[in-house]
């Protein structure tokens, strides 16, 4: 969600007209974006908002970049994912109290439901995510991050066990519906797909499985972003644990500093990147019902396959990262949105927040840290700066990352993180999704 989070920021470059100039809203100047908000309302209160995907787009990106033009603003907010909770806090309670106009609510539904638009930015954010990640990253970052990610995951699960048990909770809840939604890789690449993998397999409503999962992953982003602070302070204090910025002690972490498939947009590879993220979820569909795994896990697996096989033309790979910039940084706010507004009941939401859900979210996100510390040592890695990239595990998807490592002043770290939140995400989900099909 990084690239969503830049387009909050877009500011208009020196000698642009005047109605560029200054604050802007999402990718909007401010008296367009107020113009538009004004257009869409008046068609709002008047019951003329056309009750379609350009009537619930309208509504939901315009919310979408308002919320996130505030959490990127609000002092303290800002620095602990504050656009994540605010797309989703926000339209939760203004459902929930009942202040949603009714023509809203139905553009919304039918864009978001009917149409499964869902599907589509997922589809788009999932397969651009993989697709897009450089061969290199993907295969020598895992491996060096195979042994922290792997034994710092087990120390979570196990941790957030015992504290769910003193607390109550079965070790089944516990796992699925605290654990894995804080390591699944963020909101919209994570607990949105495990929720509709959930639902399929347990014949429970998806919003009721995302308003049980969201509290997990925001309180655990928060805790991470907290240690993520605490850890560069220790760094400051014991310059040996820290590498200040640099991970393995060989000092060969530049080999990983690669960004997606380079290249200017091109109007072509959108459409390739669409076709073919398409073409992975339906495949996903397709096979779903001869597995008994959710079309949306298989689509995961489809597309590291392709990565890893090479078998695509490296365009082809281009087009869907490109699709998955355009879907990120223009459409990330307005699906938090939806899911907000459609998912996530406030009543339960809030009745979530008990002291024992988050003391597993603290527990399991610091036993997640502390095992990446001791683990680096061990590895020849610098600790502080392992356990920084092992706390991006825990992280909220893209803003997580920069919310972890801005925490840190480490983002020379981000390929690494990617891998612990992308690749480290998408396999939880799979492994998750797995385990449920025995334990339930």
């Amino acid at each position: 969600m990084s690239d969503a989070i830049a387009a909050a920021e877009i500011r208009a470059p020196e000698g642009a007209p005047p109605l560029r100039r200054g604050l802007s809203i999402g990718p909007l100047p401010w008296p367009v974006y107020v113009g538009a908000a004004v257009v869409t309302a008046c068609a709002v209160w008047s019951g003329r908002l056309p009750n379609d995907v350009i009537g619930g787009l309208s509504v939901l990106m315009l919310l979408g970049f308002l919320l996130g033009k505030l959490g990127q603003t609000i002092p303290v907010l800002k620095q602990i994912g504050g656009t994540a909770i605010l797309c989703l806090f926000v339209p939760s309670a203004i459902v929930g109290y009942g202040l949603m106009p009714e023509a809203a609510m139905k553009a919304i539904a039918t864009t978001f439901k009917t149409a499964n638009f869902q599907y589509f930015f997922i589809a788009c954010l999932v397969a651009g995510s993989i697709l897009g990640m450089p061969h290199k990253v993907l295969v020598q970052g895992f491996i060096r991050m195979f042994v922290p990610l792997t034994v710092g995951t087990l120390a979570a699960i196990a941790t957030g066990i015992l504290v769910g048990l003193a607390f109550g909770h079965s070790p089944r809840e516990t796992f699925f519906f605290i654990i894995v939604p804080i390591v699944g890789g963020g909101l919209a690449e994570g607990v949105l797909p495990l929720s509709i993998g959930y639902s399929e397999m347990l014949g429970r409503a998806q919003g009721e499985l995302v308003a049980q999962m969201v509290p997990a992953a925001l309180m655990g982003n928060v805790v991470a972003i907290v240690g993520a602070g605490l850890l560069a302070r220790l760094g400051d204090a014991r310059p040996g644990l820290s590498g200040n910025g640099i991970l393995v002690r060989t000092g060969d972490d530049d080999l990983l500093q690669q960004e997606g498939p380079a290249g200017a947009i091109e109007l072509p590879l959108l459409g390739c990147g669409i076709v073919l993220s398409c073409a992975l979820f339906i495949l996903g569909t397709v096979l779903a019902p001869h597995t008994g795994i959710p079309g949306p896990i298989l689509m995961i697996l489809a597309a590291t396959a392709l990565k890893l096989s090479r078998l695509l033309p490296v365009e082809m790979e281009r087009g869907a990262y490109q699709i998955n910039r355009f879907m990120s940084t223009n459409l990330t706010f307005a699906i938090l949105v939806a899911m907000g507004a459609m998912l996530v009941s406030w009543q339960q939401l809030v009745a979530s927040f008990t002291p024992g859900y988050i003391l597993i979210c603290a527990a399991s996100v610091v036993a997640m840290i502390t095992s990446g510390f001791v683990v680096g040592r061990w590895l020849n890695m610098f600790p502080v700066e392992a356990a920084i990239v092992t706390a991006c595990h825990s992280g909220l998807g893209g803003t997580g990352d920069v919310a972890i490592l801005g925490a840190s002043n480490r983002m020379g770290l981000m390929a690494f993180a990617q891998i612990a939140t992308r690749v480290g995400g998408a396999i939880m989900i799979v492994v998750a999704t797995l385990l449920m099909k025995v334990f339930y």
